[in-house]
C-alpha cells in the first residue's frame, strides 16, 4: 500500500484545546432548555453527532430544528464569548511540522469564525485549505463536509489521512476510504474511539508519526 501524501486535520479538540469551554457552552445551552449540566467526563463518554440528537438524549426529549436552532445559537454565543481561553493542544506546532506532506484542515466550527482563528494563532501557513461549516445551523455528520473538502482538494479517499476526536471522524473517513487516526485528547473517551477500529493515539505527534507510517 503506498503512504499517503495528505493529512486533513479536524480542529476543535484536536489541534484546538477547547474540551472545557465546548462543555460549559453546551451547559449554558442545556440551561436554556431546563435541562441539567454535564461534567467533562459526562460529555466525552455521551457527545456524538448528529448533535441534536445527543442534546434529546441529555433532555431526555426530543428537539425540533426550530428549539435545536436556538439551542446551537445559545451554544456559539457562549463559545465565541470564552475563545479567548482556549490554545492549541500541546503539541499541535511540533506535530503539524511533522508531516512531510501537503496538510489541511476541516471543522465543524463556523467557516468565517475558524479562519481568523486559525491566521491569529498563526497557523494559516501549514495549510493548503482550510473549511469551516458554511451553513446558518451546524451539528450534523463530518461525511458530506469530507467529501467536499477533499472534492475541492481534487483527492481521493487513499490519498488522505484524517486527525481527529470523534467517533463521527473515523465514520466520515471510512466513508470516503481514507485512513484514520483518533487522538484521546478531544471530545470522546477512548474506549469509544477503540471500538470505531481506528488507531487510536494520546499525542498529536504520535498521530502524525502513524499516518507517515502508511
Amino acid at each position: 500500500m503506498s503512504r499517503p501524501r495528505h493529512l486533513v486535520w479536524d480542529w476543535n479538540g484536536t489541534l484546538f484545546d477547547d474540551l472545557p469551554l465546548v462543555v460549559a457552552a453546551t451547559n449554558a445551552a442545556f440551561a436554556a432548555a431546563g435541562g441539567p449540566q454535564v461534567t467533562p467526563e459526562a460529555h466525552r463518554r455521551d457527545f456524538r453527532r448528529p448533535i441534536r440528537d445527543y442534546y434529546a438524549q441529555v433532555l431526555g426529549r426530543p428537539i425540533d430544528d426550530t428549539e435545536f436552532a436556538r439551542l446551537d445559537r445559545v451554544f456559539h454565543d457562549a463559545y465565541q464569548a470564552g475563545l479567548a481561553t482556549c490554545r492549541l493542544a500541546a503539541d499541535a506546532l511540533s506535530a503539524l511540522a511533522a508531516w512531510a506532506g501537503s496538510q489541511s484542515l476541516l471543522s465543524m466550527w463556523f467557516h468565517t469564525d475558524l479562519v481568523p482563528t486559525v491566521g491569529r494563532l498563526g497557523l494559516t501557513p501549514h495549510f493548503v485549505r482550510i473549511d469551516g461549516l458554511r451553513a446558518r445551523v451546524g451539528g450534523g455528520p463530518k461525511q458530506p463536509h469530507l467529501e467536499a473538502h477533499l472534492d475541492a482538494l481534487e483527492l481521493k479517499g487513499p490519498d488522505v489521512v484524517l486527525i481527529g476526536d470523534t467517533v463521527d471522524d473515523a465514520l466520515a473517513a471510512q466513508a470516503v476510504g481514507a485512513r484514520c487516526v483518533l487522538y484521546s485528547g478531544g471530545f470522546t473517551e477512548a474506549r469509544q474511539l477503540r471500538a470505531t477500529g481506528a488507531p487510536v493515539v494520546d499525542t498529536l505527534t504520535e498521530a502524525v508519526a502513524l499516518a507517515a507510517a502508511g
